[in-house]
């Protein structure tokens, strides 16, 4: 007896028309992991009725393209993805119906029809807020000033292939003490990605004073390019366009 051939799976038309969207995570929704938000978010594509194109193969997917998301326990303004759809929709429509449907703290802000290319193209840097606790500002000030006096910065993160030290110092573009117990962090995203709290060990390794008292508060307020004066939203028009 021959086993029949495994049926091919039915193949999915592409999308005919693709939407990026900017997202915020606030308040407890910061502590939302990618992966459960990347599920609410699906269901949420459901729930909103969104016509969302699916991918070929034996287990389709809703057409999601995530972008450089945040670490868990970050708040954040300038989060953003792509989505295809298999129908032409309103883009501000697709916004407040998917606003509706995520749960509390999950925010739509805004929907665009996607430019050609690929939004990651758009998001080279991040500004971040930074609220450390415990620390006098004079601290704040000087450890500051000595991090961006400094040519290299390593620091140490577990990875999954073990402890992995790198140059902090390299992808910091700004940095500056913008209130008594608040840094403006403007970072741009290399491999590998530095975050914050890799700044933040940074810091301490300049200057042994630097030592908050209570975990940080990390927003990140805008992701986009660096024109020289300020990190220019995907969304926004960029110079020369």
């Amino acid at each position: 007896m021959t086993n029949a051939p495994r049926r091919q799976p039915e193949q999915q038309a592409p999308p005919v028309q693709k939407l990026q969207v900017r997202y915020a995570k606030r308040g407890r929704a910061r502590f939302t992991s990618h992966r459960d938000f990347s599920r609410a978010f699906e269901r949420a594509l459901r729930r909103a009725g969104v016509p969302m194109a699916y991918s070929s193969g034996y287990n389709p997917h809703q057409r999601v393209s995530f972008a450089n998301a945040s670490p868990t326990g970050a708040a954040t303004e300038a989060e953003y993805l792509e989505i295809g759809l298999r129908e032409v929709a309103d883009p501000d429509a697709v916004r407040a119906a998917l606003d509706a449907a995520l749960p509390d703290g999950l925010h739509v802000l805004e929907v665009v029809v996607a430019p050609p290319g690929g939004i990651a193209d758009r998001l080279t840097a991040s500004t971040w807020e930074i609220g450390v606790a415990g620390v006098p500002r004079e601290v704040l000030e000087r450890a500051v000033a000595s991090l961006l006096a400094a040519d290299h910065a390593e620091v140490e993160r577990m990875t999954k292939t073990g402890l992995r030290t790198f140059d902090a110092r390299a992808a910091i573009i700004g940095l500056e003490v913008v209130g008594d117990d608040t840094l403006r962090l403007v970072s741009a995203h290399s491999t590998p990605l530095v975050r914050p709290d890799d700044v933040l060990q940074a810091l301490g390794r300049v200057d042994d004073a630097f030592a908050p008292t209570d975990p940080p508060l990390l927003t990140r307020r805008a992701q986009g390019t660096w024109d020289g004066a300020r990190v220019v939203g995907p969304f926004e028009a960029h110079p020369g366009e």
